[in-house]
Order: structure tokens, then sequence, then C-alpha cells
């Protein structure tokens, strides 16, 4: 099996920045320190330094088209339940790719794909934060926690690293592969708030729904009340916590 390459560094102002020079496969840059480290939506990613996993893993897959994006971030999102799993901690990907521990945000994912004229990707480059050691957060985020909170013990950041380079690397050749029925049963099986009825609000307000299905595109599927079935690119739907 292939390997990840690590290249640690102390204080960089984003690993996505730093990884990305670097333009090969399988190569990771982790820091103990980002200052201007992003999360989803534009925002940041609070960190406090030396306590935390901060990283970017650059990847190359084999032969992966633009409509099949978002298996990466599958690929991604599972490759950190089953590392923390290995915590004993159980998780949920909260669409698209967030992590969570009950109500609570314990990951969050950022992935930036280029992508030939043709439609293939030619890299994607994986942004990933996992509060490990963090007890306080100060940030208006609003529901954050970490390892060290759910399982009162503290826990090795490199520990957690080598862990979760193991588990991608497992479900990276299952990406390759092009083993996409497997990716979709796993996702769905640790797929935040599915089958329940819960508030959410799109462009029309506020509603009650249930998670029904993740099209392979990507988009969330949400069964309202009286049956209607909508359909939800990024951005388009907010989980109302």
């Amino acid at each position: 099996m292939d390997q990840i390459e690590i290249i640690r560094k102390k204080t960089v102002s984003s690993t996505n920045d730093e990884v990305k020079q670097l333009n090969r496969d399988l190569v990771l840059v982790t820091a103990e320190e980002q200052t201007k480290g992003r999360g989803q939506r534009g925002n940041s990613w609070e960190s406090e330094k030396g306590k935390n996993l901060t990283f970017s893993l650059l990847v190359k897959p084999k032969n992966l088209y633009i409509e099949k994006q978002f298996y990466l971030s599958k690929t991604v999102s599972l490759a950190v339940v089953n590392t923390l799993k290995r915590y004993g901690l159980e998780t949920t990907v909260k669409w698209p790719n967030d992590i969570y521990t009950g109500r609570k945000k314990i990951t969050g994912i950022l992935i930036e794909n280029d992508v030939y004229a043709g439609g293939r990707i030619n890299r994607s480059t994986i942004g990933i934060g996992i509060n490990i050691n963090q007890r306080q957060f100060i940030s208006d985020a609003p529901n954050p926690t970490s390892l060290i909170n759910e399982t009162g013990k503290e826990t090795s950041p490199e520990e957690v690293l080598h862990l979760f380079c193991e588990e991608f690397l497992k479900l990276y050749e299952t990406l390759n592969n092009e083993e996409y029925d497997l990716l979709d049963t796993l996702y769905w099986k640790h797929l935040y708030q599915k089958d329940e009825y819960h508030p959410y609000k799109d462009a029309s307000g506020t509603f009650l729904g249930k998670i029904t299905g993740v099209l392979p595109e990507g988009e969330l599927v949400i069964e309202t009340e009286n049956g209607e079935k909508r359909q939800y690119l990024f951005k388009e739907v907010s989980f109302i916590l």
C-alpha cells in the first residue's frame, strides 16, 4: 500500500497553501499553528496552538471526474470517523463533511479541487482540523468540542495523525478502485440526522424535514412533513441546531 509523506511545520499561514506548492500525490503538511486557517463558508478555524491537529493532504485521484467529486468528501469524512472510533468515540457526518459527536462538532473539513479541461480532477487539497486537547473555545462557533472533552483523556495529536493516515489510505484505495456503492453505504450509515424529522432552513424559510438520501453528485435530499422531496446543493440549506 502507498504511504503518505508527512511534513511538519511549527507555524504557517495555511497548510492548504503550503501543501499546494508540493504538488504531488499523498503528501501532507501539518502545523502546530495556522495564522490563516480556513473553514467552510469562508470562516476561520479556531485551534489553540499545539493542542489540536491541523493539516492538509494533497492527493491526485486516479480517475475521478468532477461529477463524482463528492466521493472524495465521503472518503475523507469516513477516514476521520474511523480514526476517532479507535478512541472509543462514535461520530457522525453532518452533510456534507463536518464530523459530529452527539450534537457537537469535533472536526472540520475543507476540500479544494483543481480540474483538467476534460472534467477529470487533477489534484485535491484536503484541509482538516481535528480538535484533540483543547478544552475551551472562545470563537462564536456554536457547538465545538474536542477529544479530551468527550473522553476525559489527553491524546497525542501525532498518534491521531498516523491513525488517520492508515484509515485514509484504505478508503483512498476503495475510491481509486471506483467502489462507489461501498462508499455510499458507509457514508449513509454514519450520516447525521438521517431518517428523523428535524428543523432546517432554506431560501423559503424554516421547515421540518428528514434526510432521505444523498445523490451521487452530493445533493442532499430532504423530505418535508407533507411528503415533498427537496434537493439541495451545499449552502442551499442550513441545519438548525
